[in-house]
């Protein structure tokens, strides 16, 4: 599952050559041979739709291009069960939602990919949602507003690639990876303001071997969240900010729940973010469970929550449902965590009573507020501190 380092560099290189290779003995479909213009007002839906079509249907490895311009295209689904084998599709320009929300804002997804294997999304270009009128719209507190759609969604795929894009302005999540295997995520940019609506960055659901590499996050909710089902993942060198962090949950919504299990986040930093590292869930009974999570090597910058788990999630205080949280966490380690807290609470285990936070570790954190010492806060929880921590008085310290 790790790849990093020197040898990851290594392996970049290589896919980066091998790729130019690759291209040139791939069927190529270009979207303009297909109806799309490059012209930004022109709906470019169906020549998108053709160009899938062709490269799903194709016996050989196919390459779907499109070139630098600006394509209008609204709600796009493509469906898996192709004879290709593998289809890249390169992105040099910018795809462009339509001015009005109402278009999009009813259907759940932007653009989807259902049931494929072997599909990777890769160049400079960008996804340009125009989510802003739909925030204004939200923000106003109309009943009359739609949900918004995902930007981008692979659901039940497998052997995925997003390399290089961009996401701007989601209505609502910009990635979400849903019932999938081996995804790789690497070098994505993501733009949202910092006070959009749910607009993740990268949202990962049911889905094993999944790896986020060298990708910035700026939006307004969580910069990657993570669900139940999720398996082996592995995150390095993200940066986030503004957000509300790397956010494990939020877990209990449902009574039966997969658990979360076997997750790395490593060399991250984190900036103006309302969290940091969290791990969060509902106060009501489930069979949900976190466990085998190490967050190594973070950097936060005037961070309001740097590290929390919190057992009694319930945004603005509405509708809480009062119960005991039944997911169990166990098995997390904090390792290498510094930097600067902008609330007096550094550290915050605010776990369950009837099941507690167990095997809890803190080793080299060290965390301030205002230059000055910070605090921690500390209800049901039972693990270690090794080394360095402060701000201490949670676990019981050793050496």
């Amino acid at each position: 599952m790790k790849l990093s380092g020197l040898f990851h560099g290594i392996l970049v290189i290589v896919f980066v050559m091998s790729y130019t290779s690759l291209t040139s003995a791939l069927t190529n479909f270009n979207v303009l041979n297909f109806g799309a213009k490059p012209n930004g007002v022109t709906d470019s839906t169906d020549g998108f739709l053709k160009a899938w079509d062709a490269a799903c249907g194709s016996a050989d490895s196919s390459f779907i291009y499109v070139p630098k311009g600006r394509y209008l295209v609204g709600a796009m689904a493509f469906k898996g069960q192709c004879k290709s084998p593998q289809i890249i599709i390169r992105i040099d320009g910018t795809i462009v939602a339509p001015l009005d929300y109402g278009v999009l804002g009813k259907s759940e997804n932007w653009i989807s990919f259902q049931g494929v294997t072997g599909v990777s999304i890769t160049g400079a270009g960008a996804f340009d949602a125009k989510g802003p009128s739909l925030w204004t719209c939200k923000a106003s507190n109309s009943n009359s507003c739609p949900s918004g759609a995902t930007t981008l969604r692979f659901t039940n795929s497998n052997n995925i690639k997003i390399h290089g894009i961009t996401s701007l302005n989601s209505q609502m999540f910009h990635i979400a990876i849903n019932g999938c295997r081996n995804v790789h995520i690497q070098g994505v940019k993501i733009i949202a303001a910092g006070d959009s609506p749910n607009t993740d960055g990268i949202h990962v659901h049911l889905s094993t071997d999944v790896e986020i590499f060298s990708s910035s996050i700026k939006t307004g909710d969580d910069c990657i969240s993570i669900g139940p089902g999720t398996k082996n993942l592995w995150i390095e060198r993200v940066i986030c900010g503004p957000g509300h962090g790397i956010s494990i949950g939020s877990l209990a919504k449902d009574l039966k729940e997969e658990g979360v299990q076997n997750v790395t986040v490593m060399n991250t930093t984190f900036s103006n973010t309302q969290n940091g590292l969290r791990i969060k869930s509902w106060a009501r009974p489930s069979t949900g469970f976190v466990e085998g999570v190490r967050f190594t090597d973070s950097v936060m910058r005037n961070v309001q929550n740097p590290i929390v788990i919190d057992q009694n999630y319930c945004p603005h205080n509405e509708n809480c449902p009062g119960q005991i949280s039944g997911v169990k966490i166990k098995d997390i380690t904090y390792t290498d965590i510094r930097g600067t807290s902008s609330t007096p609470v550094a550290i915050k285990f605010n776990c369950s009573a009837e099941n507690p936070c167990t095997e809890v570790k803190l080793q080299n954190v060290n965390l301030t507020y205002l230059n000055k010492a910070a605090q921690s806060f500390c209800s049901n929880v039972v693990g270690k501190a090794f080394d360095l921590v402060q701000p201490n008085g949670c676990l019981e310290s050793i050496g």
